[in-house]
């Protein structure tokens, strides 16, 4: 179909991408579809949806946004979907005992902003409509979203959770000046497979020592370790030196063998 003469190019922003964990209705996944292309989102990414897919109900609500639901990425497990994003944020509104930034819509939006035009790839997740995600989930990310709701009504519909956050980046897209955002085009970000693979080397490594003690409290404690390096937003380079630093230290001091490593 063309455009009417002196119409303004649509606007497709490839990042940052929507991820949902876990979605329940195809409804609701066809909702968050269409207000996405509403404010100029594309990349769409499901984890585990619970219905069928396709879905036929999703592609009834989205009316017209049938080019996000049919470039939507699915995966069965979550590393998957954020394996090559450099930057997550958890959209959540229950408090979470972890240490993390807390940023409201705006605030998120400014920041991805700065972040795309920096060329990292930014993602937001949303969970399921029943619970949201689930805290190891949330501790996957970088940053967490929250939104001004009424604090004895905080429940969200899932597309209106995405609009809100899609009308703030569509608001932050206008605005002419982008905030600083570091940048080392000669030592990208690590994306989150790289990160996933340190933070695997490292707890397997800490294991085998016996540092998780009690075992009970060994979800909090990786939790913990995690959001330490999260924080300082690890290079490639840096992600590779830490894993050859876990490696050397179980190696040099008469630990195992190379070979089984």
């Amino acid at each position: 179909m063309t455009r009417a003469p002196n119409m303004p190019p649509p606007i497709e922003d490839a990042w940052p991408a929507i991820c949902l964990v876990r979605p329940q209705m195809g409804e609701n996944i066809g909702a968050v579809a269409r207000v996405m292309l509403n404010f100029g989102l594309v990349s769409l990414r499901l984890v585990a949806p619970r219905d069928r897919w396709p879905n036929p109900k999703a592609e009834i609500v989205a009316v017209g946004a049938n080019t996000v639901l049919k470039g939507a990425k699915v995966e069965w497990r979550l590393e998957d979907a954020l394996a090559d994003a450099t930057l997550v944020v958890a959209a959540t509104a229950r408090p979470r005992e972890l240490e993390k930034p807390v940023w409201g819509a705006r605030e998120t939006a400014a920041k991805l902003k700065a972040a795309t035009a920096a060329g990292e790839r930014p993602l937001v997740m949303f969970g399921p409509e029943a619970s949201g995600m689930e805290t190891d989930e949330v501790a996957k990310a970088d940053a967490i979203l929250t939104l001004p709701v009424n604090p004895g009504f905080a429940s969200l519909n899932l597309a209106n959770a995405v609009a809100a956050f899609a009308y703030a980046y569509a608001e932050a897209r206008q605005e002419r000046d982008t905030p600083s955002w570091f940048r080392d085009s000669e030592n990208p970000p690590a994306t989150q497979e790289e990160l996933e693979a340190m933070f695997l080397h490292l707890e397997r490594e800490l294991e085998h020592g016996r540092f998780f003690h009690p075992l009970d409290k060994a979800p909090l404690m990786k939790r913990n370790l995690r959001s330490i390096f999260l924080r300082a937003r690890l290079t490639q380079q840096e992600a590779q030196t830490m894993r050859g630093v876990i490696k050397a230290l179980t190696i040099g001091r008469g630990g195992r063998k190379k070979d089984d490593l």
